[in-house]
């Protein structure tokens, strides 16, 4: 691994037990687990899943580069793009595109290097060549230190691992155009992430607006955010809305099939709550937008259960019935709003 995957490897670390024998005796119960969870979850979410997906347990270096090679490909038409109008602007603007480029570099490396401490599963869609993927990745030495640091039962961690993989597995296979709108987003995101006129005056302009207000400077949606554009900030309200959704979809799924089957459900979860909501790396997750990402979880699962107590679990389905059903931002905070225009 070379250039920014060496260094997001290094930030990651590595846990001593992740090369030993337990490794194995992970790999083969992700696979069963992945298997059994499949049928339950169908159930669970009324969801179909066809097929079977694959299954791999991954160390935290081989996740960074995957991601990283997935994020090179998808952002790939915009670099192009701005290396062709910046080598126009002569050597200065060749220059702003070098440092644009290891800012962005910069902050992918340290979030990857974070996250890769943290992620325990990862239901891949995209290949990075961009072929379509149906992937369920475990992060093995994350699970094993969780385990051994909490003492959870290995069979009930893993299985519960799984099922929350294996809900969002559900959302964008049973879910036929869910797969398409979430790239489509992406894609979107990217094309408007060209320079704009103006965009640094705008910036100051809303600092000193912000100070004045009593706001912080920078919010939940990091340095990305305030540096965004009005049309930028709206595509990323839509993807912030769809991530809450499915966090939330997938957490409380997890956790209801978890309170039925597993003697240690309530623990766990609650342990892993406690996990998101730690404050020490605060000020790292607000500029990088990633205390938006934590706070994905908890947003989206108050919004499905108050859906759900309001008006029934088909309801929450109505959310995946087409792209116009899908709550806003605004909605996911205001649970009563999406069912007054939906449901």
């Amino acid at each position: 691994m070379a250039g920014p995957g060496r260094l997001a490897a290094k930030i990651a670390g590595t846990y001593p037990l992740a090369e030993t024998y337990h490794r194995q005796s992970l790999e083969e119960d992700m696979v069963r687990f992945t298997a059994e969870a499949s049928e339950v979850v169908t159930e669970a979410t009324r969801l179909e899943l066809p097929g079977t997906p694959t299954t791999l347990v991954i160390d935290r270096a081989e996740w960074i580069q995957r991601n990283l090679a997935t994020f090179a490909h998808l952002t790939e038409p915009a670099r192009r793009q701005l290396e062709e109008r910046m080598a126009e602007a002569g050597p200065a603007g060749q220059r702003a595109a070098a440092l644009a480029g290891r800012l962005v570099e910069a902050e992918t490396t340290a979030v990857l290097g974070l996250l890769s401490r943290r992620v325990l599963g990862q239901y891949e869609l995209v290949l990075p060549t961009g072929d379509a993927a149906d992937t369920v990745a475990y992060v093995g030495p994350n699970i094993l230190q969780l385990e051994r640091q909490h003492q959870f039962r290995p069979s009930e961690f893993r299985y519960w691992v799984a099922l929350h993989e294996l809900t969002h597995r559900a959302q964008f296979q049973g879910v036929s155009w869910l797969r398409g709108y979430f790239l489509n987003l992406v894609e979107k995101l990217v094309e408007q992430s060209k320079p704009e006129p103006g965009r640094i005056l705008r910036v100051l302009t809303e600092l000193g607006r912000r100070r004045m207000a009593g706001e912080p400077l920078v919010d939940e949606r990091g340095l990305f955010g305030l540096f965004a554009s009005p049309s930028q900030s709206e595509m990323m309200d839509r993807v912030q809305a769809l991530m809450a959704l499915l966090e939330g979809h997938g957490h409380v799924v997890m956790d209801r099939v978890g309170a039925q089957r597993l003697r240690s459900q309530e623990r766990m979860s609650r342990l892993l709550k406690a996990r998101r909501q730690d404050k020490r790396a605060a000020a790292f997750l607000r500029l990088t937008g990633l205390e938006m990402k934590m706070r994905q979880y908890e947003l989206g699962e108050k919004f499905v259960r108050a859906v759900e107590r309001e008006a029934g679990w088909p309801t929450v389905n109505k959310a995946f019935q087409s792209e116009e059903h899908l709550p806003t931002l605004d909605e996911i905070k205001h649970p009563s709003r999406w069912l007054a225009r939906v449901a």
